[in-house]
Parts: structure tokens; C-alpha cells; sequence
């Protein structure tokens, strides 16, 4: 399968909800993943599985990972379906713009089908080849796996030939 983008990895924290549908995303289509988690594999629904090619930090608080995690890539993104971001996600945002890394948030409620389009524009105009992706976990966005995987297949997926 072909790329529209030269993304070649894509990290994450593991957290249920975003962490992991992006995971599964790389997982699925052939991309190297990996990506920094807290210590003791921690989530909200109890081990992190070592199918995640994750990392453990020093700390099993998830604002180390998180902070890392952004630090090691060359850009995140934050996807949610609310259009505020509160928590984890809040924070990714304010790690990203310490680190000076690039940043882009898309939010169901305000881009709907285009947020791949805009993701797909924020790869190719940052040149981004290690993608941290990031968002709520599933017991705040219960829809939010869908919609990480909607957008990465919309970005990411090069139209099938024929």
C-alpha cells in the first residue's frame, strides 16, 4: 500500500480511545509505531498490551509520557470530537508549543470529513515523518477511535489505483 504522505511512524501514549486507534492504525497498514507509556504499561483499563511497541518512562504518571512523547516527534496531532480540549490533550498541546514542535488540533465538531485534508496539509507543510498522535481517552470520547481512524485513512491512504 502507498502513502499519500511520508509519514514513517506513528507514536502514542497507549491510553485507550486516540493512543490506541492510532496504534492499531499503524499496526494495520504497515507503519512502524511505537512511542513512549507511563511505567507499568498503565491506561485506564489496566495494562497497556505488549502488542504496543511502547517504551516505559521512569514516572507512571502519564504527564512524563505525554511530554515525550511530543518531544520525540516531529509533530502532533490532537484529535477530538469535542471542539475544547481539557486534560491529557490540553496538555499535549501545551508540551507541543514549549517544545516549539508543530501542533494541529482537529475536532469532529468543527471539521468533520475535511479533517483528513487538513491533516494530509499539516504532514506535507511540516515535512512530518514521525506523527504523534494524541486525544481523549475512550471514557470521555467513546466515538473517538472512529473518528482517529476515519482521519488517518483519509490522510494517510493514497486512493487505490484503477
Amino acid at each position: 500500500m502507498t502513502f499519500a504522505v511520508s509519514v514513517r511512524k506513528i507514536v502514542s501514549g497507549g491510553q485507550t480511545g486516540a493512543d490506541r486507534a492510532a496504534l492499531d492504525w499503524a499496526i494495520a497498514h504497515g507503519i512502524d509505531h511505537g512511542g513512549w507509556c507511563p511505567r507499568g504499561r498503565r491506561a485506564e483499563d489496566g495494562a497497556i498490551p505488549p502488542d504496543y511497541r511502547l517504551t516505559e518512562t521512569p514516572s507512571d504518571g502519564y504527564a512524563e509520557r505525554t511530554e515525550w512523547n511530543v518531544r520525540d516527534a516531529d509533530g502532533t496531532v490532537i484529535l477530538s470530537v469535542q471542539q475544547s480540549l481539557t486534560g491529557g490533550s490540553k496538555l499535549t498541546a501545551e508540551r507541543a508549543r514549549q517544545h516549539d514542535k508543530p501542533c494541529l488540533h482537529l475536532s469532529r465538531a468543527t471539521s468533520g470529513t475535511d479533517a483528513g485534508q487538513r491533516l494530509a496539509r499539516f504532514l506535507e507543510a511540516y515535512r512530518i515523518r514521525v506523527l504523534n498522535v494524541a486525544g481523549p481517552r475512550a471514557s470521555s470520547e467513546p466515538e473517538i477511535a472512529a473518528f482517529v481512524t476515519e482521519t488517518l485513512d483519509r490522510a494517510l491512504a493514497a486512493p487505490s489505483a484503477g
